[in-house]
Parts: structure tokens; C-alpha cells; sequence
């Protein structure tokens, strides 16, 4: 009984490490030919949005928007993947617990 606790402490360790290596993570998403570019870490926090002059044109609004969502949606969904990967190995890869899904939604990303 007394090794199972220390194997759950040893994992929760662990598990809180990987938090704060996915807190200080930076994951980069593009679209528009990198035109326009999202920084966010790996709990998917938007650190930083770069858009290039060439893509800014008073005509082309709604065309700026689409491409920022889709980098935004490109970086987050880069961040989820590294979240799952990096709280995987600190469960010791159990991975899906009992159908409670990828570790991302156990950070509550």
C-alpha cells in the first residue's frame, strides 16, 4: 500500500512539472503563407499575434480576421497535442484514464 502512495506522489510531482513546462512552452501557428503568425504556450494562452504589413488592406477586413482565426486555431491546436504529449509522459503514459479523454482536458485546456 505504502509503495502505491509513493507511486501517486511521484506522478502528481511529476504532473505538476509538466504543468509548468507547458506554462513556459512557446508554440508558434501560422496561415496566410505565415503572413500572420500566433504565439501561445502549451496551456494555450495567447502569448503574441504578428501580422505582416503586406497582409493589411482596408479592403480586405474580413479576409485579415479569417487568417487570424485560423493562426490562432493552428497554434492552439499545436499547444492541445503538446499538452497531451508532455502530461502523458508524466502519468507515466496511462494516457486516457478510464474514458476521461486526452490529458489536455485534465489541465482544463
Amino acid at each position: 500500500m505504502q509503495d502505491i502512495l509513493k507511486q501517486a506522489q511521484k506522478m502528481q510531482r511529476q504532473m505538476l512539472q509538466a504543468q509548468e513546462e507547458l506554462e513556459a512552452m512557446v508554440i508558434e501557428g501560422g496561415a496566410a503563407g505565415d503572413l500572420v503568425k500566433v504565439k501561445v504556450n502549451g496551456k494555450g494562452v495567447i502569448l503574441s499575434l504578428k501580422i505582416n504589413p503586406e497582409i493589411v488592406d482596408s479592403q480586405e477586413v474580413e479576409m485579415l480576421e479569417d487568417a487570424v482565426l485560423a493562426a490562432i486555431t493552428d497554434a492552439v491546436s499545436k499547444a492541445r497535442k503538446a499538452a497531451d504529449e508532455k502530461m502523458a509522459q508524466a502519468a507515466g503514459g496511462i494516457g486516457n484514464i478510464s474514458g476521461m479523454g486526452p490529458m489536455s482536458k485534465m489541465i482544463g485546456f
